[in-house]
């Protein structure tokens, strides 16, 4: 199906059947691709076609699907896509909450206004400009305070916004954390001063603030991914943190596969809620991984290697 030719669910369907994909009950698959789409559910049934090798080595996927690759196949992946999703966000919000809290009680120590006082932040941050593009003449400061407005005028009709701004014309550290997004508050970690962000990560049983900085990064690709309902399980991780080299098991990671991340959210959840039951909800949901009878598509590509379960991280 071209990208501009309309078709209706049923024409979408039979489609699919030409290429040689099963479907085993074509009234329930025309309600999935009226609940989920077509569009949507092609990023899951890709790997289900057929790869046609060239001549220096490249490959690309074909119309046609591999033998006995399954309709109901797809939709089991894009379900599992969807609870894995769900189980990012879960951790995260919690990861992220308490990075919030750790930071506005660390700078708040400092200044009741710290995200305006360039002083609290280091040099590259608050002190170096820009040379070139539109942000030029600007520190990285600067262009925060910038992000910072906008959430600002965003939120100014919240009551807690509200009040703050009307009795002291700014809002606190610890007020202001609150309408941050993953983004802008990671960035203002990054920002922090050496022993700040050591003082942190120390917390969460990491070596180093700039370690905790770079995971924040790539927590924040992996939040977006999951809040914009775009496929995570076997996608390209592009804001790649370092591998850890913690011990042999954190070594055999591929950092730009989606588990490693998921890793390192175990690891900060088991500082945060050490009784917390996500890394079994999150053992319990791979293991159920909906692997096709064609093995077409494996936990793989999810980054997953052999004995994972078995580390002390996922006991």
């Amino acid at each position: 199906m071209s990208g501009t030719d309309w078709k209706s669910y049923a024409d979408q369907l039979q489609i699919l059947k030409d290429r040689g994909l099963l479907v085993g009950d074509d009234v329930r698959a025309l309600i999935d691709l009226e609940r989920i789409g077509y569009y949507c559910l092609s990023g899951y049934w890709y790997p289900f076609r057929q790869l046609k090798a060239q001549p220096v080595g490249l490959s690309f996927r074909q119309d046609d699907f591999i033998a006995g690759s399954k309709f109901e196949g797809a939709v089991a992946l894009y379900v599992f896509d969807k609870n894995l999703r769900l189980l990012a966000l879960d951790a995260l919000e919690r990861i992220e909450r308490a990075i919030r809290v750790d930071v506005a009680h660390l700078l708040g120590a400092h200044d009741c206004f710290a995200q305006h006082n360039p002083a609290l932040f280091h040099g590259n941050f608050a002190k170096r400009q820009f040379a070139k593009g539109r942000n030029a003449g600007k520190t990285e400061h600067d262009v925060w305070l910038e992000r910072y407005a906008i959430l600002l005028l965003q939120n100014r009709k919240q009551p807690f916004v509200a009040h703050n701004l009307s009795k002291h014309n700014k809002l606190p550290i610890w007020v202001a954390i609150e309408i941050l997004d993953f983004g802008a508050l990671s960035r203002l970690f990054a920002g922090m001063q050496f022993n700040d962000k050591q003082a942190i990560a120390a917390k969460y049983g990491l070596a180093s603030g700039q370690e905790l900085e770079q995971w924040l990064r790539s927590l924040n690709l992996i939040r977006n991914v999951a809040a914009h309902h775009s496929r995570m399980w076997n996608m390209n991780v592009l804001e790649l943190s370092p591998v850890p080299q913690y011990d042999a098991h954190w070594q055999l990671l591929n950092n730009a596969r989606p588990f490693m991340y998921f890793c390192i959210i175990q690891k900060l959840m088991l500082q945060i809620v050490p009784t917390s039951s996500w890394g079994g909800r999150f053992k319990a949901l791979v293991g159920a991984f909906p692997e096709p009878g064609n093995k077409a598509v494996s936990g793989q590509e999810f980054g997953l290697v052999a004995g994972w379960e078995q580390w002390q991280l996922w006991a």
